[in-house]
């Protein structure tokens, strides 16, 4: 996996990404409230915005909001998702390069993208757009693995058949990620609960959402499914899996935001 490649991942899973990935609980809206201050007044960058989902939350604030998201399909999917509200505005660009000017936003806010960024690059070109005394929040859906036996056999498939899953875990966002990006600068955590419910059919369309996931033209495709199914009917209750997450809300300021 290379950077570049990061930009492309999800590419051919936009529908099932739309569909079927977790948003984020409205109780991170009230810590932000609380604990950066966030007013309805403020301007947000929201980047690798994908589908949308994380600036839907600011929308509803009443927020303007500046949705980066360089995967063209991915971008296109947030401006249809979000086409309702007049406070979105779609930009072509990345973490590295959001096109936007020196000291525009108070915030810039990321959610499920942020382990595919150039962590250096992102933390200069963050400092460049934020406002004096402006925000970094890293917000990221934690799916949880072991707390009941469906989630152990749902973690058990996803070893099995994912291409690079292992690789694609190990970047995952934590405490030493969050100390690396924020360097001398102090941040501040919180984590909330939050899940999700499917039938089969939503339970299949949050697996092919994943990048590592075989595609349907894939050998391992139809084991992989096959394995779901015997998952699902093992462990549903009356018709329905639950995936359960930790929602983590990391925020702080960036030394030399101008």
């Amino acid at each position: 996996m290379t950077f570049s490649d990061s930009k492309q991942r999800f590419s051919t899973r936009v529908a099932d990404y739309v569909r079927y990935r977790p948003g984020y609980p409205t109780a991170v809206r009230d810590i932000l409230r609380a604990e950066c201050a966030l007013k309805s007044g403020h301007v947000i960058a929201d980047v690798g915005s994908g589908t949308g989902f994380l600036s839907e939350l600011f929308l509803k604030n009443g927020n303007r909001v500046f949705g980066v998201e360089p995967n063209e399909a991915m971008r296109q999917a947030g401006e249809e998702y979000l086409a309702s509200y007049d406070g979105f505005v779609s930009i072509n660009g990345s973490a590295e390069s959001t096109t936007l000017n020196d000291a525009s936003v108070n915030f810039v806010t990321t959610g499920q993208a942020f382990h595919w960024f150039d962590q250096i690059a992102a933390r200069a070109e963050f400092t460049r757009i934020l406002k004096p005394n402006g925000w970094v929040v890293v917000i990221w859906n934690e799916r949880l693995t072991d707390t009941t036996a469906f989630l152990r056999g749902y973690e058990a498939l996803l070893r099995e058949f994912g291409t690079d899953y292992a690789t694609v875990k190990e970047s995952y966002p934590s405490e030493q990620h969050m100390r690396d990006f924020f360097a001398a600068n102090p941040y501040n955590s919180h984590s909330v609960p939050n899940f999700q419910e499917f039938d089969f059919d939503g339970a299949a369309g949050r697996l092919r959402s994943s990048s590592f996931i075989p595609t349907p033209d894939a050998p391992t495709y139809a084991p992989m499914m096959e394995a779901l199914r015997k998952l699902f009917t093992q462990f549903n209750q009356a018709g329905q899996v639950r995936l359960e997450y930790t929602t983590h809300i990391y925020f702080g300021q960036l030394a030399g935001a101008q």
